[in-house]
């Protein structure tokens, strides 16, 4: 299984201490070289930087092939270079949050999910507690519109 994550998926579940969940729930994740970049930047929180520096086994970064595609010009460099990885690397999924980012990999027919899916997902296999996670969330800058909330949290 092929894996491919953006930045603040990633940022995120490091940020509320759960992001063991994506190799206990899809094995290997892969990130493009921008990806980790922006993960490294020096205004991502420390804690986000510290993992990234020290990545587990499971975390494999690579660059596409290529990444000349203007259609993808008004996404930041990490979400262009991952929505290319996905679709280069027949990826399974594309861990995404930015919405653009998701309705561009949609169209090209890549399967999407967000921090919210793969917290669900967790949360549907044991690993987690939806709730705590979304509260944790919560304490972060991660933005989801109320009723989205509100619909994961009554299903």
């Amino acid at each position: 299984m092929i894996i491919v994550a953006d930045t603040s998926p990633i940022n995120y579940l490091v940020l509320i201490k759960e992001i063991e969940v994506l190799p206990r729930l899809y094995g290997k994740i892969v990130i493009p070289e921008a990806v980790r970049e922006e993960l490294l930047r020096p205004e991502a929180p420390e804690v986000v930087r510290l993992w990234t520096a020290q990545s587990p086994a499971w975390l494999e970064t690579r660059t596409p092939a290529s990444i000349a595609d203007s259609s993808l010009a008004r996404l930041d460099a990490g979400e262009r270079d991952a929505i290319l990885l996905a679709a280069e690397l027949n990826a399974q999924q594309l861990i995404v949050d930015d919405r653009e980012g998701r309705r561009i990999a949609k169209e090209r027919g890549i399967l999407v999910i967000g921090t919210l899916g793969v917290l669900k997902e967790a949360a549907a296999m044991g690993f987690v507690d939806l709730r705590d996670c979304v509260a944790r969330l919560q304490t972060t800058t991660f933005y989801v519109a109320p009723e989205v909330l509100k619909n994961l949290l009554a299903e």
